[in-house]
Parts: structure tokens; C-alpha cells; sequence
């Protein structure tokens, strides 16, 4: 059992989902080693949890899309839902060797499946103690530019980082969202502006992704206006989209481009929701400085945010419903052309840099600086016992 397991195991069963007694967790892996999930049950199991692990098999789930019906689908939601609403925790560990397996699943079938299969995430999102990660494979490796070895060394260090450094500097940034009415976001092919007065905020620290590393609030629906431009390529039912530009009236996306801007029309008009914006978030994992097409990973770049058409999250819920969730991600360090996000009219983030005092703590510098004092102080602790 390679070590990484273990230790990743207990981030994700002491930290994410805060297992106790009597607890039932569900795995739900796809495409992952047998040693991981091992490693899970193990770890819940010394906590006193009933661990259940189901395996899914990605060119499967292709061929069941691929051809599926609405009645195939409804029978596979009362499946899950039936399954989920009997869970305290809920784990999903997703592998694949190929990136864009779903590629030639026609945007309908994917788009019923989303929609059909709505209630059972709903559940899961609102009623269990839940987290996502991907699993560190050669095609997430190729996608990054790495080789195998140094992708999976980076995986682990992303994943298994310490999230509690992030806490004080993520809950004071979390207070002054709650606290901002207007924001403006300046940068290359961007001059966007909304109000996310009234919205909650939350704070994310590894205890729903791994990784981890961002605030998310909501717009008041109606209220964007504005270009953004989108520097990462984003991934989205098997296609990479890159250059991605989006303008807004009254909340609206009227006008949409990337380098296939008809398979984008198509994902935007899957409902009206598709055409409006239900998350705003900001992100600042100071170990994933690159995208890589996963967005479980490029959410949490340093020095992003990304805005997100379709469904709003109930935890910051600005009343927008859609089967779309489709987080698209803007970098605003320097080398990606800088830019700037004003609260108020004040700037608290400039080329990726947070300047209130307050939020100095989620800036890089910061983060890994306190990671060498802790490994420093901790190398320099005698032993006990």
C-alpha cells in the first residue's frame, strides 16, 4: 500500500467528510486503483463507519448514454436516489485513461441524463456529507504537459495540502462578500459588473472537493452586465472549449463565441437557466498555478474566479435553475495578462494578488510560507514516548 493512499484517505475521511460512528459511506469509484478504495475502507472503519463501495467503468457508461432513453434514465435515478437517501457520506472517485470518453454522446442524451438524474445530485449535494476528486492517471498527466511519475507527485502534494492554513484568510473573505454589493472585474476582454448583495457566501476548504481553495457566492440574477472573457480552456460533455467569450444584458448571456460557438449555443440553450449565471467565485489553491482541463483542479488556480452559467447552488442561491452547472475559469495573474476584481469600488484583488490586509493570508507567498514553518517546527519537535 503506497503511503499517498493512506494519507490521502485519512484527508478525505477525517477532514471532508468527518466520518463517525455508525456513519454509511458510499464509494463510488470510476477508473481508480482497487488500493485507494481499499485504503477508505480501512480508514473508515477505524472511525467506527460502514463503508459500501460500488465501480463504475467509463467506456460503459458511454455505450448506456450513448443510444440511452428517458426510461433507461428515470429507472437509473430511482436506483440512486433510493440508494443515496440511505447514506450518511458520499465519496466519488473518478478515473479515466481518456479525458474525452463522452465526446460522441449526442449533447441530447447527455442533456436528458443531466436533467432525469437531477433529484438524486440534488439529494446528495443537500442531505449527505459529500466530496468529489479525480484519481492522477496518464491522460490527466498529458493534459497538464507532465510526465506520469511528476503528475502523481503533484496530485498528492495539491490534495493532501494542509486546507486549515486557508481557513482565517477564506472566512474573512467569505464576511466581506457577504458585506459587497457591487463587483466590477477589469482585465484583457473583460469589463463585467453585478451585485451579489444579499447572497451568501461559502467558504471551501477541502470539505467538498479535493483539492480545494475558493469562495463561491452567486450574482443577483439579472443584475451581469458586461464582457468576460474566459483564458482557460474549459471542458464541457467531452470538448475542450478554448477563447470563450460571453456578453451579458440584464443578466443574460446575448451574445456567446469560442472556437465551436455552435456546440456552444447548444449547451446555453438547453433551458433558459443555461443563459444565466449561478455561481461567482474566487480561487487560490497556491499549488495549481496551470490549467489542465480538469475543473476540479482549475477552479482552484491561483489568482482565478470563474462565473458559472446554469444552476445556482442552494447554499448561495440566487434563484437560478438550469440542468447546466458549467464552471468556466478566467486567471488574472500577470503572466495571463493581469486584471483586477473591485468590491465596492474598491480593487481587493489585483493580477492575482489579494491587497486587504485581512485577505494577505490567502495570497501564495503566504500559504506556502506557512507550510515551511510547520514543516520546519514540526522537524524540529522531539519525540514522545
Amino acid at each position: 500500500m503506497d503511503d499517498r493512499y493512506e494519507q490521502l484517505a485519512r484527508v478525505l475521511t477525517r477532514h471532508s467528510l468527518s466520518l463517525g460512528k455508525d456513519d454509511h459511506l458510499l464509494i463510488d469509484a470510476a477508473g481508480v486503483p482497487d488500493e485507494i478504495v481499499i485504503a477508505i475502507i480501512r480508514e473508515a472503519r477505524s472511525r467506527g463507519s460502514i463503508a459500501h463501495a460500488t465501480f463504475r467503468h467509463t467506456p460503459v457508461t458511454r455505450e448506456l448514454l450513448r443510444k440511452g432513453t428517458e426510461e433507461q434514465f428515470k429507472q437509473e435515478n430511482a436506483w440512486e436516489l433510493y440508494r443515496m437517501k440511505r447514506v450518511d457520506a458520499y465519496l466519488a472517485l473518478r478515473g479515466s485513461d481518456n479525458v474525452f470518453e463522452m465526446a460522441d454522446v449526442p449533447t441530447e442524451r447527455m442533456q436528458a441524463y443531466s436533467r432525469i438524474l437531477r433529484p438524486t445530485l440534488d439529494y446528495r449535494v443537500r442531505k449527505t456529507r459529500w466530496c468529489v476528486l479525480r484519481w492522477p492517471n496518464p491522460a490527466m498527466a498529458q493534459q497538464a504537459g507532465m510526465s506520469t511519475e511528476a503528475f502523481a507527485d503533484f496530485y498528492f502534494r495539491v490534495c493532501t495540502f494542509d486546507y486549515a492554513r486557508m481557513k482565517s484568510g477564506m472566512r474573512a473573505l467569505q464576511r466581506l462578500m457577504e458585506r459587497t454589493d457591487r463587483v466590477e472585474i477589469q482585465g484583457p476582454g473583460t469589463d463585467l459588473s453585478f451585485s451579489i448583495a444579499g447572497i451568501p457566501a461559502v467558504a471551501c476548504g477541502g470539505t467538498h472537493n479535493i483539492p480545494d481553495g475558493e469562495v463561491f457566492t452567486a450574482p443577483v440574477k439579472d443584475s451581469v452586465e458586461g464582457t468576460l472573457y474566459y483564458n482557460a480552456p474549459t471542458v464541457y460533455q467531452g470538448f475542450t472549449f478554448k477563447d470563450v467569450r460571453l456578453t451579458f444584458r440584464k443578466g443574460q448571456i446575448v451574445e456567446a463565441t469560442a472556437n465551436d460557438s455552435k456546440r456552444l449555443q447548444r449547451i446555453l440553450d438547453a433551458d433558459p437557466g443555461g443563459r444565466y449565471i449561478g455561481e461567482f467565485a474566487i480561487g487560490f489553491h497556491p499549488l495549481i498555478r496551470e490549467p489542465m482541463g480538469d475543473i476540479l483542479f482549475d477552479e482552484k488556480i491561483d489568482g482565478s474566479f470563474h462565473f458559472t452559467p446554469g444552476q445556482a447552488y442552494e447554499d448561495a442561491d440566487n434563484g437560478n435553475r438550469s440542468q447546466v452547472h458549467w464552471d468556466m475559469v478566467s486567471i488574472q495573474r500577470r503572466g495571463y495578462g493581469g486584471g483586477t476584481i473591485a468590491f465596492d469600488g474598491k480593487v481587493i484583488r489585483r493580477d492575482g494578488v489579494f491587497l486587504p490586509k485581512a485577505l494577505q493570508g490567502l495570497n501564495r507567498e503566504s500559504l506556502l510560507a506557512r507550510r515551511e514553518k510547520s514543516a520546519t517546527s514540526s522537524a524540529g519537535r522531539p519525540k514522545q514516548g
